[in-house]
């Protein structure tokens, strides 16, 4: 193994998230993936839970950055509007929004309960 080679696609992986990072829905999904770190410090979540929210954050901030990937590749192969390229960047972005509405669900069904023993 070379190790160079190695520690310098560390280097390129970065410099793909600093790209995406220019992107709106990356850094909302940033910002909430921070308050429901938050709110998880605050509602007393058991390991399970906590491994439960890690793992759709970092699933949710893959399929964002697969987003963004595949919309640049889109618009690299097909500078002019094809609706072949467009339903690829849709059907890209609906996974984005299918991902998104199942971690909310998976958010209500964790908080709800917790919140709801505080207040009951």
């Amino acid at each position: 193994m070379d190790t160079r080679k190695f520690f310098r696609s560390f280097k390129y992986a970065i410099a793909g998230i600093k790209q995406v990072m220019t992107e709106q829905n990356f850094r909302f999904d940033l910002m909430v993936a921070f308050v429901v770190i938050v709110a998880g410090a605050f509602t007393g979540l058991s390991k399970i839970e906590w491994i439960i929210l890690v793992i759709v954050i970092a699933v949710m901030l893959f399929l964002e950055m697969m987003n963004t990937a595949i919309e640049r590749v889109v618009d690299l192969a097909s500078p002019d509007i094809h609706p072949l390229a467009k339903a690829a960047k849709d059907i890209a972005a609906g996974a984005v929004l299918v991902f998104a509405i199942a971690s909310v669900i998976i958010g209500i069904l964790i908080f709800i309960p917790k919140w709801l023993n505080l207040w009951i």
